[in-house]
Protein backbone atom coordinates (compact mmCIF):
# COMPACT_ATOMS: atom_id res chain seq x y z
CA UNK A 1 0.00 0.00 0.00
CA UNK A 2 1.24 3.32 -0.83
CA UNK A 3 1.28 6.10 1.90
CA UNK A 4 -1.21 8.76 1.78
CA UNK A 5 -1.08 11.81 3.75
CA UNK A 6 -4.20 14.26 4.27
CA UNK A 7 -2.72 16.81 5.65
CA UNK A 8 0.38 17.94 3.27
CA UNK A 9 0.02 21.38 3.81
CA UNK A 10 -0.38 21.33 7.58
CA UNK A 11 -3.27 22.89 9.27
CA UNK A 12 -3.59 24.86 6.08
CA UNK A 13 -6.40 23.07 4.13
CA UNK A 14 -8.61 21.63 6.78
CA UNK A 15 -8.63 25.17 8.55
CA UNK A 16 -9.42 27.38 5.18
CA UNK A 17 -12.29 23.95 3.78
CA UNK A 18 -13.68 24.63 7.55
CA UNK A 19 -13.86 28.28 7.15
CA UNK A 20 -15.60 27.98 3.78
CA UNK A 21 -17.93 24.94 5.00
CA UNK A 22 -18.97 28.07 7.81
CA UNK A 23 -19.09 30.52 5.78
CA UNK A 24 -21.11 28.49 3.03
CA UNK A 25 -23.61 27.28 5.84
CA UNK A 26 -24.42 30.64 7.54
CA UNK A 27 -25.67 32.47 3.64
CA UNK A 28 -27.44 29.52 3.35
CA UNK A 29 -28.96 29.32 6.30
CA UNK A 30 -29.62 32.84 6.14
CA UNK A 31 -31.11 32.55 2.47
CA UNK A 32 -33.30 30.05 4.07
CA UNK A 33 -34.73 32.62 6.01
CA UNK A 34 -35.62 35.22 3.70
CA UNK A 35 -36.81 32.06 1.07
CA UNK A 36 -39.26 31.18 4.46
CA UNK A 37 -40.99 35.10 4.52
CA UNK A 38 -40.58 35.73 0.65
CA UNK A 39 -44.01 36.38 -0.53
CA UNK A 40 -44.08 34.92 -4.47
CA UNK A 41 -43.12 32.26 -6.45
CA UNK A 42 -39.88 34.07 -8.29
CA UNK A 43 -38.87 35.85 -4.83
CA UNK A 44 -38.82 31.92 -3.30
CA UNK A 45 -37.33 30.56 -6.59
CA UNK A 46 -34.29 33.30 -6.17
CA UNK A 47 -33.70 32.52 -2.43
CA UNK A 48 -33.57 28.60 -3.25
CA UNK A 49 -31.17 28.69 -5.75
CA UNK A 50 -28.99 31.26 -3.49
CA UNK A 51 -29.48 28.78 -0.15
CA UNK A 52 -28.21 25.70 -2.64
CA UNK A 53 -25.58 27.87 -4.26
CA UNK A 54 -24.33 28.36 -0.71
CA UNK A 55 -24.25 24.95 0.96
CA UNK A 56 -24.18 22.66 -1.88
CA UNK A 57 -21.54 24.93 -3.71
CA UNK A 58 -19.42 27.08 -1.61
CA UNK A 59 -20.40 24.68 1.76
CA UNK A 60 -19.69 21.14 0.65
CA UNK A 61 -18.02 21.14 -2.92
CA UNK A 62 -15.32 23.92 -2.64
CA UNK A 63 -14.72 22.70 1.19
CA UNK A 64 -14.24 18.93 -0.40
CA UNK A 65 -11.94 20.74 -3.26
CA UNK A 66 -9.76 23.00 -0.88
CA UNK A 67 -9.31 19.86 1.11
CA UNK A 68 -8.05 17.51 -1.74
CA UNK A 69 -5.34 20.61 -1.97
CA UNK A 70 -3.75 19.00 0.90
CA UNK A 71 -3.84 15.29 -0.59
CA UNK A 72 -1.26 13.53 -1.21
CA UNK A 73 -0.02 9.81 -2.06
CA UNK A 74 3.99 8.84 -2.21
CA UNK A 75 5.32 7.97 -5.86
CA UNK A 76 3.26 9.53 -7.51
CA UNK A 77 1.58 12.64 -9.04
CA UNK A 78 -1.79 13.40 -8.57
CA UNK A 79 -4.02 14.60 -11.49
CA UNK A 80 -7.76 15.36 -11.96
CA UNK A 81 -10.20 14.21 -14.98
CA UNK A 82 -12.14 18.15 -15.13
CA UNK A 83 -15.57 16.73 -16.78
CA UNK A 84 -15.98 14.83 -13.34
CA UNK A 85 -14.36 17.46 -11.46
CA UNK A 86 -17.24 19.72 -12.68
CA UNK A 87 -20.00 16.64 -12.48
CA UNK A 88 -19.37 16.75 -8.87
CA UNK A 89 -19.90 20.16 -8.48
CA UNK A 90 -23.48 20.00 -10.24
CA UNK A 91 -24.63 16.73 -8.07
CA UNK A 92 -23.59 18.68 -4.92
CA UNK A 93 -25.48 21.83 -6.09
CA UNK A 94 -28.65 19.93 -7.74
CA UNK A 95 -28.88 17.60 -4.67
CA UNK A 96 -29.17 20.30 -2.09
CA UNK A 97 -31.20 22.27 -4.31
CA UNK A 98 -33.61 19.23 -4.23
CA UNK A 99 -33.51 18.57 -0.59
CA UNK A 100 -34.47 22.06 0.10
CA UNK A 101 -37.37 21.85 -2.45
CA UNK A 102 -38.32 19.11 -0.84
CA UNK A 103 -38.14 20.70 3.01
CA UNK A 104 -38.95 24.22 1.96
CA UNK A 105 -41.40 24.31 -0.39
CA UNK A 106 -44.15 22.44 0.37
CA UNK A 107 -47.28 24.37 2.16
CA UNK A 108 -46.90 23.32 4.91
CA UNK A 109 -43.41 21.89 7.00
CA UNK A 110 -43.13 18.05 8.19
CA UNK A 111 -40.67 15.15 9.71
CA UNK A 112 -41.34 13.09 6.73
CA UNK A 113 -40.61 16.00 4.03
CA UNK A 114 -37.41 16.93 6.18
CA UNK A 115 -36.47 13.22 6.68
CA UNK A 116 -36.91 12.35 2.39
CA UNK A 117 -35.05 15.57 1.45
CA UNK A 118 -32.34 15.00 4.38
CA UNK A 119 -32.05 11.13 2.53
CA UNK A 120 -31.94 12.83 -1.00
CA UNK A 121 -29.66 15.69 -0.50
CA UNK A 122 -26.93 13.01 1.67
CA UNK A 123 -27.15 10.95 -0.80
CA UNK A 124 -26.26 13.55 -3.24
CA UNK A 125 -23.24 14.79 -1.30
CA UNK A 126 -21.51 10.97 -0.42
CA UNK A 127 -22.91 10.70 -4.76
CA UNK A 128 -20.27 14.13 -4.93
CA UNK A 129 -17.42 13.44 -2.55
CA UNK A 130 -16.85 9.46 -4.61
CA UNK A 131 -17.64 11.34 -8.14
CA UNK A 132 -14.83 14.03 -6.87
CA UNK A 133 -12.54 10.88 -5.96
CA UNK A 134 -13.32 9.02 -9.19
CA UNK A 135 -11.62 12.31 -11.27
CA UNK A 136 -8.70 11.71 -9.32
CA UNK A 137 -6.30 10.35 -11.69
CA UNK A 138 -2.29 8.61 -9.99
CA UNK A 139 -0.39 5.79 -10.96
CA UNK A 140 -1.87 2.88 -8.89
CA UNK A 141 -5.06 1.23 -8.03
CA UNK A 142 -7.80 2.80 -5.72
CA UNK A 143 -9.56 0.67 -3.28
CA UNK A 144 -12.44 1.79 -0.62
CA UNK A 145 -12.89 0.22 2.97
CA UNK A 146 -16.83 -0.22 2.76
CA UNK A 147 -17.41 -0.03 6.86
CA UNK A 148 -15.67 3.25 5.85
CA UNK A 149 -17.89 4.41 3.21
CA UNK A 150 -20.85 3.39 4.66
CA UNK A 151 -20.00 5.77 7.51
CA UNK A 152 -19.44 8.59 5.36
CA UNK A 153 -22.87 7.63 3.28
CA UNK A 154 -24.57 7.97 6.91
CA UNK A 155 -23.15 10.96 8.52
CA UNK A 156 -23.67 12.84 5.00
CA UNK A 157 -27.15 11.65 5.25
CA UNK A 158 -27.51 12.88 8.81
CA UNK A 159 -25.65 16.07 8.53
CA UNK A 160 -28.14 16.86 5.47
CA UNK A 161 -31.41 16.09 7.42
CA UNK A 162 -30.47 17.97 10.25
CA UNK A 163 -29.10 21.05 7.84
CA UNK A 164 -32.26 21.05 6.43
CA UNK A 165 -34.10 21.02 10.04
CA UNK A 166 -32.06 24.06 10.58
CA UNK A 167 -33.28 25.70 8.05
CA UNK A 168 -36.73 25.72 9.20
CA UNK A 169 -36.21 26.82 12.77
CA UNK A 170 -33.08 29.14 13.06
CA UNK A 171 -33.73 32.89 12.70
CA UNK A 172 -31.58 35.09 15.12
CA UNK A 173 -28.08 35.89 13.98
CA UNK A 174 -26.72 33.69 17.16
CA UNK A 175 -28.51 30.81 16.07
CA UNK A 176 -27.49 31.12 12.41
CA UNK A 177 -23.86 31.38 12.94
CA UNK A 178 -23.93 28.24 15.62
CA UNK A 179 -25.57 26.33 13.65
CA UNK A 180 -23.21 26.91 10.51
CA UNK A 181 -20.35 26.10 13.04
CA UNK A 182 -22.17 22.75 13.68
CA UNK A 183 -22.88 22.20 10.14
CA UNK A 184 -19.17 22.87 9.23
CA UNK A 185 -17.93 20.08 11.20
CA UNK A 186 -20.13 18.15 10.22
CA UNK A 187 -19.68 18.48 6.09
CA UNK A 188 -15.99 17.92 7.36
CA UNK A 189 -16.15 14.85 9.47
CA UNK A 190 -18.48 13.35 6.47
CA UNK A 191 -15.14 14.19 4.02
CA UNK A 192 -12.69 13.46 6.37
CA UNK A 193 -14.56 9.93 7.14
CA UNK A 194 -14.79 9.01 2.91
CA UNK A 195 -11.12 9.74 3.15
CA UNK A 196 -10.30 6.90 5.81
CA UNK A 197 -11.74 4.83 3.68
CA UNK A 198 -9.43 4.92 0.42
CA UNK A 199 -6.35 2.75 0.07
CA UNK A 200 -3.61 2.88 -2.49
CA UNK A 201 -1.77 -0.05 -4.43
CA UNK A 202 0.83 1.57 -6.34
CA UNK A 203 1.66 0.25 -10.01
CA UNK A 204 4.46 1.32 -12.32
CA UNK A 205 6.94 4.40 -11.60
CA UNK A 206 6.85 5.24 -15.46
CA UNK A 207 4.61 6.80 -18.07
CA UNK A 208 2.38 10.04 -17.58
CA UNK A 209 -0.73 10.56 -15.31
CA UNK A 210 -3.31 12.83 -17.75
CA UNK A 211 -5.38 15.66 -16.10
CA UNK A 212 -5.53 18.93 -14.58
CA UNK A 213 -3.34 19.58 -11.31
CA UNK A 214 -4.77 20.69 -8.59
CA UNK A 215 -2.56 24.05 -8.47
CA UNK A 216 -4.08 24.76 -12.22
CA UNK A 217 -7.64 24.35 -10.89
CA UNK A 218 -7.07 26.30 -8.09
CA UNK A 219 -7.37 30.07 -9.74
CA UNK A 220 -10.09 29.27 -11.76
CA UNK A 221 -11.93 27.76 -8.78
CA UNK A 222 -11.05 30.18 -6.27
CA UNK A 223 -12.63 32.86 -8.20
CA UNK A 224 -15.72 31.59 -8.84
CA UNK A 225 -16.18 30.96 -5.19
CA UNK A 226 -14.77 34.19 -4.38
CA UNK A 227 -17.35 36.19 -6.73
CA UNK A 228 -19.87 33.56 -5.41
CA UNK A 229 -19.53 34.67 -2.02
CA UNK A 230 -19.45 38.32 -3.11
CA UNK A 231 -22.08 37.71 -4.85
CA UNK A 232 -24.32 36.19 -2.49
CA UNK A 233 -23.39 38.37 -0.04
CA UNK A 234 -24.53 41.34 -1.88
CA UNK A 235 -27.82 39.98 -2.61
CA UNK A 236 -28.73 39.13 0.75
CA UNK A 237 -27.54 43.35 2.43
CA UNK A 238 -29.57 44.46 -0.59
CA UNK A 239 -33.07 42.99 -0.38
CA UNK A 240 -35.45 44.33 1.66
CA UNK A 241 -36.08 41.56 4.86
CA UNK A 242 -39.50 41.03 5.94
CA UNK A 243 -39.17 44.10 8.66
CA UNK A 244 -38.29 46.06 5.81
CA UNK A 245 -41.57 45.69 4.20
CA UNK A 246 -43.63 45.95 6.77
CA UNK A 247 -42.26 49.15 7.54
CA UNK A 248 -42.78 50.07 4.16
CA UNK A 249 -46.35 49.00 4.10
CA UNK A 250 -47.02 50.79 7.39
CA UNK A 251 -45.31 54.19 6.25
CA UNK A 252 -47.49 53.93 3.12
CA UNK A 253 -50.95 53.45 4.69
CA UNK A 254 -49.85 56.52 7.34
CA UNK A 255 -49.49 58.76 4.11
CA UNK A 256 -52.21 57.43 2.56
CA UNK A 257 -54.59 58.06 6.04
CA UNK A 258 -52.90 61.83 5.62
CA UNK A 259 -54.30 62.19 2.27
CA UNK A 260 -57.64 60.94 3.19
CA UNK A 261 -57.57 58.01 1.21
CA UNK A 262 -56.97 54.82 3.91
CA UNK A 263 -57.88 54.15 7.42
CA UNK A 264 -55.26 55.02 10.35
CA UNK A 265 -52.61 52.06 10.03
CA UNK A 266 -53.46 49.50 14.06
CA UNK A 267 -50.32 50.17 15.10
CA UNK A 268 -46.57 50.44 13.64
CA UNK A 269 -44.87 47.07 13.53
CA UNK A 270 -42.17 45.24 15.09
CA UNK A 271 -42.73 47.62 18.10
CA UNK A 272 -41.77 51.19 16.70
CA UNK A 273 -43.28 54.25 17.84
CA UNK A 274 -46.45 55.48 15.92
CA UNK A 275 -46.18 59.84 16.05
CA UNK A 276 -48.45 60.96 19.01
CA UNK A 277 -51.93 62.60 18.07
CA UNK A 278 -50.49 65.87 19.44
CA UNK A 279 -47.41 65.74 17.09
CA UNK A 280 -48.98 64.73 14.29
CA UNK A 281 -51.60 67.78 14.68
CA UNK A 282 -48.27 69.79 15.25
CA UNK A 283 -47.11 68.50 11.97
CA UNK A 284 -50.03 69.04 10.16
CA UNK A 285 -50.11 73.08 11.63
CA UNK A 286 -46.41 73.88 9.85
CA UNK A 287 -46.03 75.46 6.57
CA UNK A 288 -44.63 73.13 3.70
CA UNK A 289 -45.01 69.97 5.98
CA UNK A 290 -48.59 68.85 4.20
CA UNK A 291 -46.16 67.14 1.02
CA UNK A 292 -43.75 65.50 3.26
CA UNK A 293 -43.88 62.04 4.06
CA UNK A 294 -44.06 59.81 7.44
CA UNK A 295 -40.42 59.22 6.89
CA UNK A 296 -39.24 62.05 5.85
CA UNK A 297 -40.80 63.93 8.82
CA UNK A 298 -39.70 61.70 11.53
CA UNK A 299 -42.63 60.32 12.87
CA UNK A 300 -41.60 56.21 12.39
CA UNK A 301 -38.76 54.57 11.30
CA UNK A 302 -38.65 50.61 11.80
CA UNK A 303 -35.33 51.33 13.75
CA UNK A 304 -36.82 52.97 16.23
CA UNK A 305 -38.13 49.87 17.84
CA UNK A 306 -34.55 49.24 19.10
CA UNK A 307 -35.53 52.32 21.19
CA UNK A 308 -38.12 50.98 23.38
Amino acid sequence: MAQIHHFEYGALTPTVSYILSVLGSLLGLTSAVRLRSAKTGSERFWWLTLAAVAIGATGIWSMHFVAMMGFDVDGTPIRYDIGLTVASAIIALVSVGVGLSIALLGRTASKIRILIGGVLAGLGVAAMHYTGMAAMELRGQIHYSGREVIASIAIAVVAATVALWLTLVVTKPIAIFVSALVMGIAVNGMHFTGMLAMSVVPESQFGSVEGATAAGLLVPVGAAVVFAIIGMGYALVSAPTEEDRAAAEYLKARIDHRQGQGPAPAKAPFGGRPAAPQQQSQQSQQPGRAGRTTLGDGSWTYRDRGRQ
